[in-house]
């Protein structure tokens, strides 16, 4: 999907993102380096790339959660300068209040803009049944599978139509057969707005079956975009049965093709860690 200079929803540019060490504190540790990525209005982009080489980080830095050392963010055009309010984060850990039932903590967000109480109520009720939870706002999130917990997060993000959402890795604890129902929810909410989604993941499956493009990252320290792959499958989809389609297994091995190498780069530097 092309867009102009102005034109992408989300634009992280030459993103450049050093820690100090956490053996040394003198030592500095470069965990993103010179990193381009954008992402289109309407636009479903996945990130994959080896277990710990900066996926989080760069999804950090969209959402105004991490400043880069170098580099610059905009949103719609406009220079990032604090917190991404034109944006929605769902974390891959579970951000739910245990002490709130579902409904209040899909309303929560919108309870901290000021809006009516009564109208909140109205809107959570309506977006519990988007997501298959009608008649469970009362339920607490320990009174609720892993599944339903996710799905009132999921809820509790979008209620607030953010223009981006920012997805960090947010199936990756559910059994294969709840990841699947998510992964579809996702995409029929998604295709009902268009808006801009970064997805990150370790699941080469999930990234080619949800998106519109996949962006593979390299091994870090120092980690930068090395692939870039557009996904011409058909829409909608059904992310299990879009897995047996033969463009999907060309894709999968396109894209295996670059990222394995990396896999394996992460895995060892892994073991030497240890």
């Amino acid at each position: 999907m092309q867009a102009s200079a102005q034109g992408y929803a989300l634009a992280l540019e030459n993103i450049t993102c050093t820690f100090a060490s956490r053996e040394n504190r003198a030592a500095r540790y470069t965990a993103v380096k010179d990193t381009t990525l954008r992402i289109a209005p309407g636009e479903f982009v996945s990130v994959v790339g080896p277990t710990g080489c900066g996926k989080s980080t760069l999804l950090n830095v969209g959402a105004g959660l991490l400043q880069p050392s170098s580099g610059a963010v905009t949103v719609f055009g406009e220079k990032l300068d604090g917190i991404n309010k034109r944006a929605g984060y769902m974390f891959q850990a579970e951000a739910l209040m245990p002490w709130r039932s579902a409904l209040d903590n899909v309303t929560a967000g919108l309870s901290f803009r000021g809006v009516p109480k009564d109208e909140a109520r109205e809107r959570g009720e309506e977006w519990l049944k988007r997501v298959g939870l009608g008649g469970f706002g009362d339920r607490y999130p320990h009174q609720l599978s892993g599944g339903m917990r996710k799905r009132v997060g999921m809820a509790q993000t979008l209620i607030l139509d953010p223009d981006i959402i920012l997805m960090d890795e947010p199936f990756s604890a559910l059994d294969i057969q709840t990841r699947q129902l998510m992964e579809n929810e996702l995409l029929d909410l998604w295709a009902a707005k268009r808006k801009a989604v970064l997805f990150i993941t370790h699941d080469l499956d999930e990234a080619i079956s949800m998106s519109d493009r996949v962006v593979v990252l390299s091994a870090g320290p120092g980690t930068h975009p090395i692939g870039e792959f557009a996904i011409d499958l058909p829409r909608p989809r059904d992310v299990a049965e879009i897995r047996s389609h033969p463009r999907f297994v060309e894709l999968h091995a396109q894209i295996w093709g670059v990222l394995r190498e990396e896999v394996l780069k992460g895995y060892q530097q892994q073991l030497t860690a240890v």
